[in-house]
């Protein structure tokens, strides 16, 4: 498991939905929102972040017959969660879709008085589910920034349109990181292999194939590059929708099914610098929000852009340079994959001042795991990612394609409703 980088960030302004198309009645179509809020909005101690003022919808049937729409939201470019049920009539989690991770957990009604995560979550309540099993089985799960522990439950999961499925997801009964309490979503789901997964407990994602509820284990991202839109892309599950990317799809094998971990051969900065010359690990990972490297390559990499080190690994880049900062390419698949300095830079407001920072850090992974880079949704934002667990005759595999720029006339975040700068220090809940 990979820790997070630290990311400073600027709090947005309150939810609107994105209304997509859909393409086949196959797939399961999850629209993904960019959280904004409202001036009024503050943090307070005893209230989750963000709650939304229009309630979330679950299970809303779309257009096209089989495939449905459930939103998700973007928690300041750092978190993409989104809605689900558990339980018989369904009680709503936000919960992240995290390709680093094989679990899905809540926080239980159950848990001790000193946690304080459940104070300020959704719960499950295993008493107002018609459905519930008891497993009883106790599970721990240890992060880079924290660490759970419960008890294993099975129940009903609605996701989407898909309703009825069986799983058995972990009630968290002890959430003793702060990491947890400051976290918008309730929960994580996991969408990484089953060797991952704690106590061998099956992924959602095989449940709802094993139980002929989803065609093949497939699913992709398409998160929208642009900040000043509301539309904050998609995720589909069972496939992948042309509309979102630019063809054609470049197929990179799985070469460790455990994280989406793939061989990526080199790594160039501009026409001078090269990193992973020697060809090196990478994991596609949506639980990352940026990208990540061992320590001595990112600090060549910033040398090379003009870094200059901050607090915990981030580097401020002068605003004013943008323009003049070189591309950064990454072969993946004997195809080069270009950021520009737009792309790697994250730029916000903070007291009416531009603030600018590298879309990089340094993180070294120790073998057995390690050394790997992660390429987490600074890269994911530019290119579409298709993950395809494949089948018994074909491996896993990625498949990556330049996302298409947003569609001209995409509702724009209007800029009077944008909330007094807000800066706080975000951390991805879980590692890898």
């Amino acid at each position: 498991m990979s820790p997070p980088p630290l990311l400073l960030l600027l709090l947005l302004p309150p939810p609107l939905l994105l209304t997509v198309q859909t393409a086949g009645a196959t797939l399961i179509r999850i629209p993904l929102r960019r959280e904004v809020y409202t001036g009024s909005r503050t943090l307070n101690p005893l209230r989750r972040w963000g709650n939304p003022k229009e309630p979330l919808r679950l299970g809303t049937p779309s257009p096209g017959g089989n495939s449905t729409f459930v939103p998700i939201s973007n928690f300041m470019n750092a978190q993409y969660y989104g809605t689900i049920g558990l339980g018989t009539p369904p009680q709503n989690f936000s919960v992240v879709f995290d390709t680093g991770s094989s679990n899905l957990w809540v926080p239980s009604k159950r848990c001790l008085f000193f946690s304080p995560p459940c104070w300020f979550h959704h719960r499950f309540d295993s008493k107002a589910s018609s459905t519930f099993k008891p497993n009883g089985t106790r599970f721990a799960i240890q992060y880079g920034t924290g660490r759970l522990s419960g008890i294993l439950s099975e129940d009903k999961l609605t996701i989407g349109g898909i309703k009825g499925a069986s799983v058995i997801f972990g009630e968290a009964l002890w959430e003793p990181s702060l990491v947890f309490t400051f976290a918008v979503p309730d929960g994580i789901l996991g969408l990484g292999f089953p060797i991952l997964a704690v106590d061998g407990v099956r992924p959602p994602l095989d449940a709802l194939v094993d139980q002929g509820l989803l065609d093949k284990p497939v699913f992709s991202f398409y998160l929208n590059r642009d900040p000043a839109v509301v539309d904050g892309g998609e995720l589909v599950l069972g496939g992948s929708d042309p509309a979102h990317y630019i063809p054609p799809l470049t197929y990179v094998p799985v070469t460790v099914p455990a994280y989406w971990q793939i061989h990526m051969e080199r790594v160039k900065v501009g026409t001078g610098l090269t990193l992973c010359a020697q060809g090196c690990a990478a994991i596609l990972d949506t639980g990352t929000s940026l990208i990540t490297g061992p320590t001595e390559e990112i600090r060549a990499l910033h040398k090379a852009v003009g870094g200059f080190p901050l607090l915990a690994g981030e580097h401020w880049i002068p605003c004013s340079k943008i323009s003049t900062l070189p591309p950064i390419f990454f072969n993946l698949g004997g195809v080069w994959f270009n950021l520009t300095a737009q792309d790697y830079v994250v730029q916000m407001t903070l007291g009416g001042v531009r603030f600018c920072l590298s879309g990089f850090e340094g993180l070294d992974i120790p073998p057995p795991e390690g050394p790997f880079w992660i390429l987490g949704d600074v890269f994911l934002r530019n290119y579409v990612a298709v993950f395809d667990r494949g089948n018994l005759k074909e491996g896993a595999r990625v498949g990556l394609a330049r996302a298409r720029p947003p569609a001209v006339g995409q509702r724009r975040v209007d800029p009077r409703r944008r909330s007094s700068p807000f800066e706080a220090v975000v951390r991805r809940m879980r590692t890898g």
